[in-house]
């Protein structure tokens, strides 16, 4: 982090990250730097096999958190502009005007809606939905999730039908709650992820509305990724009044953020889970092969930009499940260390489909499955065998992308594991780069709220701040081992698939 000579006032753009496990908030400077950084979690609930939720409040109160920690951190700081990047996808309602929820939000990992996926594609709405959104019929996105709460929730969905009860996700609850509820938003690219966007038309569609039975008054209005969107209330957020100028979907915002602005670009955020995303420009591309099309970002002037995008359900929560599921590490930032007390995994295979497969499968009712333990089996090769599958589940996709990708831009907290990097270049046979600052979800935020208010001028000004860190270069040698451990996974893979027959709940 840069800090300026004392006294100096330094305007800054304030960007907030609302991830799926806690809210970071960073303070950008016009050159790029951090100023100041917070971060605070919020609780996950489990209220059922394969059901996440999250309480809305609870993420707006971390949010509060973790932007009082920056700003007390920095009390040089002046906030130009405020930016937004969120979980994407975790259906949240609520009051337009107390802004309280009415029940928990159901968050983009949930897969309570299986069944109403299989009955909608048995219905032989599958392909058309594809056509429409880019996407698939998957619980993975809003749309299923509104329609199970229209199902089973009559009370909350009373509201949302009488108008009472707004319904978006994160970042339009972010806004209404800075803005007192004056606002009712969501951006391009969030909007992309919900089964109820056209996304070559660029707008709500009526069409899908009717069919997931979605009020498209509910839903909030659509607005590019940069640009004065509306501003905070002071009386609410911590004083801060100031433009709410950029907003973007977590993995588009790191693709932003990441500098990937030309055709062909690529990155791979490692969070919760992990994901590949690849500019496509103008060009709406389709895949065959389990990928989805999506909005990139939206220019203020309309023009949008496209990516291809491989969404892998988990991987930095594998990690996660060890320290807090299985107790056999004490920090992510331990599985470097342990993993290199053994040469390799001596045949463990973890596949962590703990809440279903994502691309290119898309299984929701595979579960997380371990393969070749034996009596000689330790913690540190389960704990190799877990990074291991995360190079895998990012080679899964990779190999699907038929546009060549020289070098992969890398990001998020588990980027910072020099062994895992090293790996994933071997897996894929191609440079992986990272750049000085991992926080990209938050620096992309940062950019298109900067980009927004004149902090930066252009695309290519923000390119131009782009730093590379490490550099991790295949190694030639290692190629066979990660091939025939790469073919061992997709053994483990088709045995892990289709475990649960009937989806939970």
């Amino acid at each position: 982090m840069s800090k300026p000579q004392a006294g100096r006032r330094v305007g800054v753009v304030l960007s907030v990250d609302a991830g799926t496990t806690g809210v970071t908030v960073l303070l950008v400077t016009a050159e790029a730097d951090v100023l100041a950084r917070g971060y605070a979690e919020f609780a996950q609930h489990f209220p059922h096999p394969g059901w996440v939720e999250h309480a809305p409040e609870e993420i707006w109160q971390a949010t509060q958190r973790a932007a009082r920690i920056a700003l007390d951190a920095a009390p040089e700081a002046v906030v130009r502009a405020v930016g937004i990047t969120n979980q994407r996808e975790t259906a949240v309602l609520w009051d337009r005007h107390t802004l309280a929820a009415p029940r928990r939000a159901i968050v983009w990992q949930d897969r309570r809606t299986a069944d109403i996926c299989e009955r909608l594609e048995s219905a032989g709405h599958g392909a058309r939905v594809t056509e429409l959104t880019g996407l698939r019929l998957d619980p993975y996105f809003t749309g299923t999730k509104l329609t199970w709460l229209r199902e089973n929730d009559p009370r909350a969905w009373a509201g949302v039908q009488c108008g009472q009860v707004a319904v978006g996700t994160v970042d339009s609850y972010l806004v209404a709650r800075m803005t007192s509820g004056t606002a009712h938003v969501t951006d391009a690219s969030n909007a992309s992820r919900t089964l109820l966007y056209d996304v070559q038309q660029g707008g709500w569609s009526a069409e899908l509305c009717d069919l997931l039975g979605v009020p498209l008054g509910a839903l909030p209005e659509v607005v590019p990724n940069w640009g004065e969107i509306t501003r905070t209330d002071p009386s609410v957020f911590l004083g801060v009044d100031a433009p709410i100028c950029g907003m973007a979907g977590d993995q588009q915002a790191a693709l932003f953020g990441q500098a990937c602005f030309g055709v062909g670009d690529a990155k791979c955020t490692y969070g919760t889970g992990s994901f590949i995303l690849v500019n496509t420009g103008t060009t709406l591309q389709r895949s065959d092969a389990g990928l989805l099309s999506t909005v990139a970002w939206q220019g203020p002037d309309g023009s949008l930009t496209y990516a291809l995008e491989g969404a892998i359900f988990v991987t930095g929560a594998a990690i996660q499940w060890l320290r807090d599921g299985l107790q056999i590490i004490g920090s992510a930032a331990e599985t470097a260390a342990i993993a290199n007390t053994v040469e390799d995994s001596q045949g463990v295979v973890f596949v962590p489909a703990l809440t279903g497969l994502g691309a290119p499968h898309w299984d929701p009712q595979a579960r997380g499955s371990i393969h070749g333990i034996t009596r000689g089996t330790t913690r540190a090769h389960l704990v190799r065998a877990t990074l291991e599958a995360i190079t895998f589940e990012v080679r899964d996709v990779f190999d699907t992308i038929q546009t060549p990708i020289p070098v992969l831009r890398v990001d998020g907290g588990a980027s910072e594991n020099p062994l895992l990097m090293q790996m994933q270049a071997d897996q894929l046979g191609v440079p992986v780069e990272r750049p000085r600052i991992v926080d990209t979800t938050g620096l992309g935020a940062a950019f298109l709220a900067g980009l927004g208010t004149g902090v930066w001028s252009s695309q290519d000004e923000i390119a131009a701040t782009w730093a590379l860190e490490r550099r991790f270069e295949p190694d030639r040698g290692a190629r066979r081992a990660a091939d025939n451990a790469y073919q061992q996974w997709l053994k483990a893979v088709e045995r892990s698939k289709h475990w649960q027959e009937r989806p939970a709940g």
